[in-house]
């Protein structure tokens, strides 16, 4: 009687743990997580739709001096992989939402393909820690590298490193 007492307790355990089942953080080599936040003008961009490109997922905000620091080195990996299959999405974690991320750009004088995540409902499912953190996705929706802090974005050896994973 006791041994099925506890076989009944251990199968209650691993139901409920079947029933809880969370999302784990993005790593590389799993598939990114696909989630759909709206850009500046306020249209949906769904990570999905980018299948067949490169995707730079970069969480930043305003507010973040590394994030600023690196801001104008997105930019011009930005310009440099124009005409590629590349899409460099900013996902702003940003409370402020557009009218900070705005505000942010006019003062810069600069532009990126910005998305908005103000709530950070994207941010928790990548399982960021902090701000700057990014991800590079490859033409299959898999995470292949996933950098914490910030990076100098238009090195010779990262723009090497995009444009191989394009070639594959």
């Amino acid at each position: 009687m006791k041994r099925w007492l506890c076989v009944l307790f251990l199968l209650t355990i691993l139901a409920s743990l079947g029933c809880n089942k969370r999302e784990l953080p993005a790593v590389e080599g799993n598939q990114a997580p696909d989630f759909t936040l709206l850009d500046l003008s306020g249209r949906p961009v769904q990570l999905s739709s980018l299948r067949g490109k490169v995707v730079l997922l970069n969480f930043w905000a305003t507010w973040c001096p590394p994030c600023r620091e690196e801001i104008p080195s997105l930019v011009q990996l930005n310009k440099a992989m124009q005409g590629k299959p590349f899409q460099m999405l900013a996902v702003s974690v940003d409370e402020g939402g557009k009218d900070a991320v705005q505000a942010f750009f006019a003062k810069k004088g600069v532009t990126l393909p910005a998305l908005l995540d103000g709530d950070g409902k994207v941010s928790r499912v990548y399982g960021t820690t902090g701000v700057p953190e990014t991800f590079v996705i490859d033409a299959k929706g898999v995470i292949m590298k996933k950098v914490m802090g910030p990076l100098d974005w238009s090195s010779v050896e990262v723009v090497s490193y995009l444009q191989e994973l394009i070639g594959k």
